[in-house]
């Protein structure tokens, strides 16, 4: 029988994903969980398997074009499991594998029909891209045709888009980068295009001198999350300083030691997480977030690293930090900021944090004010590590290897008080780390 598989839900906050290419071509066999295509979202690249056994009747988005969640992807002719050819829809008989509450009939339906025949959880105006579709839709690229515009220094203004809506696809760069731009038109032919006169009236076009910048999707979602964050949630910050001359010293005793025996680089950055974990389980109330009907404690402790990426900020997570000692603390953020950077992590990889700490200091800050990541409770920078003299308790002055915490923290969950010794705890942690601090 006939069946659509539509876009699935890569993480609970992706809303749409981009298919990067097809593994299968129409009129190909395909067997259930058999991958069909290589998905690209704002988080993570991902092949998708197959739900179904059978053969891929109609490819319905192509390569290089965004799509919502829950919008059909391809049309599928299902066979049973046992391999036997497909049988009409009048036997009545089921695909190799339950359906998904989303399967439709592989027929095109007019848009109204499809209205009726679609869960309400699927927005009608978004199951088909056609030619009714917003105007905007053909401005948004996908990041394959953005890298790729890229590299070929293309201005996309100039491509004409064959994807649904009038998308630009990965097909229609290539083609214009072998063609080349095209010549100059008529003056009669030069008309604005219906489409594009609707999208300027609600954007004017770039003046002279300036450049818009299409948005990709991690860009897109980092840019939504954190207007949620600040305008749902009352944030409030703080900072103390670590005197971390021991850890410093110690660390850089061994630190090609550690690389020659691990194959990691033995950072600044595993000690900060060991003691924000060891802060957490003093004042649990900052692994939590902030709900309707209460404060939601998180019994694990998943410690987001935010990782900078060319397409943005990535907070891969490090499972039950709690568990793991500084070398295997080491392992985890190294992994995770290799696959964070070449676009290869898991779903598994970036759901789950509880909260994050940002590694500011990497980048030369010695203050800041990181925004939470919702639903976190709180968020922790760490700072660049620089010498400077500070006043001992004799009143001596030393030079000493300091580290500026800052804390940016939601007030609906907490106050200065269990934040105040969240950091002290954090702060101590760093000030004992030493030669004799287990790295195992």
């Amino acid at each position: 029988m006939a069946a659509t598989v539509t876009m699935p839900q890569l993480g609970e906050s992706v809303a749409e994903g981009t298919i990067l290419r097809w593994l299968k071509r129409e009129g190909d066999t395909v067997a259930a969980d058999e991958s069909l295509c290589e998905i690209e979202t704002e988080k993570v690249n991902a092949e998708m398997p197959s739900p179904y056994a059978g053969t891929l009747e109609k490819v319905l988005v192509q390569e290089g074009e965004t799509v919502k969640v829950g919008v059909a992807i391809c049309e599928m002719v299902t066979a049973e499991a046992g391999g036997a050819p497909p049988p009409s829809p009048a036997n009545g008989a089921r695909p190799a594998r339950e359906a998904p509450p989303a399967v439709t009939p592989a027929r095109r339906e007019p848009p109204a029909a499809v209205a009726e025949g679609q869960p309400s959880t699927w927005p009608p105006s978004e199951i088909r891209h056609n030619g009714s579709a917003d105007g905007d839709r053909s401005r948004r690229y996908s990041p394959a045709v953005m890298r790729l515009a890229g590299e070929h220094n293309v201005n996309l203004a100039q491509v004409h888009g064959t994807g649904a809506g009038g998308r630009i696809t990965r097909k229609d760069v290539e083609a214009y980068v072998k063609v080349g731009p095209p010549s100059p038109a008529p003056e009669a032919e030069t008309a604005v295009p219906r489409e594009e006169t609707a999208a300027s009236a609600d954007s004017p076009a770039p003046a002279a001198g300036t450049e818009l910048l299409p948005l990709s999707p991690t860009r897109k979602t980092i840019g939504e999350r954190m207007r949620r964050s600040v305008v749902e949630q009352p944030q409030a910050w703080m900072m103390v300083e670590a005197d971390v001359t021991a850890l410093a010293r110690w660390r850089d005793s061994i630190k090609e030691e550690f690389r020659a025996r691990e194959g990691v680089d033995l950072t600044f950055l595993p000690f900060v997480v060991k003691a924000t974990v060891i802060g957490l389980k003093q004042f649990p109330i900052l692994n939590s977030q902030w709900t309707p009907e209460g404060i939601l404690l998180k019994r694990e402790l998943n410690i987001g690293v935010a990782v900078a990426t060319p397409e943005g900020l990535i907070v891969p997570v490090i499972k039950a930090a709690d568990g793991l000692s500084v070398a295997g603390l080491a392992h985890q953020i190294a992994d995770l900021a290799i696959k964070a950077r070449n676009r290869r992590l898991a779903m598994a990889d970036v759901s789950g944090g509880t909260f994050t700490v940002d590694n500011t200091g990497a980048f030369g800050s010695i203050a800041s004010a990181p925004i939470i990541n919702p639903p976190q409770a709180a968020i922790l920078s760490s700072e660049m590590v620089v010498k400077r003299p500070v006043v001992m308790p004799d009143d001596s002055i030393a030079i000493r290897h300091m580290v500026n915490l800052c804390i940016s923290f939601d007030h609906r969950v907490t106050d200065g008080s269990d934040v105040g010794g969240f950091m002290r705890a954090v702060r101590e942690s760093l000030h004992s780390f030493d030669a004799d601090t287990p790295l195992y």
